[in-house]
């Protein structure tokens, strides 16, 4: 403590006296090593133990941003957070379980839902949001023509949920520049980052976005090319690229 090292500094002349008052003052000051220890403490050496007491501790900084919230839609769709990873591990896994088609219908699609591992979605509940889009009377299978039956065994039509960069390269040769969702042989591939964040024109209805991405991939498959929108203020059609804007439209996420 600087007193010590001072009173030492002054007392250069008679030693012994000036220790036995600096240790009576350091006594006074209450320290727990010399009341519990009579004798001379053990520890560091006398050097050490007349430093300067410690800082008090600095007042912690701003907190970091906090992690934004969760919203009933996003529960509802499988997403656990809302902050998306540019990668992970690279490896599919498929999402187990299976699911009728809806009845009276012409022909059953099977599709297997997979998800990458290590992204932080529930994928029980992503399959049966994607199976509840496609069973819904607006969605493709609407007009009676298809159904689809989810199965976690072989499927001509797998529907996968990947990280950005993982997107990037089941895509290919196509370019989805780590934003873009697409369609590639006989996968849909979801962009992660699409399927948690959305698009602005879609900022208000997030679930509603999410059904439009997997009609609109699945559209693909079938068989559906692009679209352009028909005029200012009519709806979007589905096979439209909607991510990439509206083009004057408003937001439609149904083939009918």
């Amino acid at each position: 403590m600087p007193h010590l090292i001072r009173a030492g500094a002054r007392s250069a002349r008679t030693g012994t006296i000036a220790l036995l008052a600096a240790l009576t003052v350091l006594a006074g000051c209450g320290s727990d090593s010399v009341h519990d220890h009579p004798g001379p403490a053990p520890g560091p050496p006398l050097g050490e133990a007349t430093a300067a007491p410690p800082e008090p501790p600095a007042s912690p900084g701003p907190a970091g941003p906090a992690r934004p919230a969760l919203s009933e839609a996003d529960v509802a769709a499988g997403v656990r957070s809302r902050e998306v990873p540019r990668s992970e591990t690279g490896e599919l896994v498929v999402v187990p379980g299976a699911d009728d088609a809806p009845a009276g219908r012409a022909r059953t699609v099977p599709m297997r839902i997979e998800i990458e591992r290590g992204v932080d979605v529930d994928g029980t509940t992503f399959a049966g949001f994607v199976s509840a889009v496609l069973d819904d009377p607006r969605s493709w299978g609407g007009d009676g023509s298809v159904g689809f039956a989810r199965t976690d065994g072989p499927a001509p039509l797998r529907i996968v949920l990947a990280t950005p960069d993982l997107a990037d390269r089941l895509c290919l040769p196509l370019d989805t520049v780590g934003r873009l969702s697409c369609r590639n042989g006989d996968r849909v591939v979801i962009n992660l980052e699409r399927w948690v964040t959305g698009t602005p024109e879609y900022a208000h209805d997030l679930t509603a976005y999410r059904r439009y991405l997997v009609n609109h991939e699945v559209g693909h498959w079938l068989g559906h090319g692009h679209e352009p929108c028909p005029g200012p203020g009519r709806p979007a059609p589905v096979m439209q690229q909607q991510t990439l804007g509206l083009k004057g439209c408003t937001p439609q996420p149904w083939p009918r």
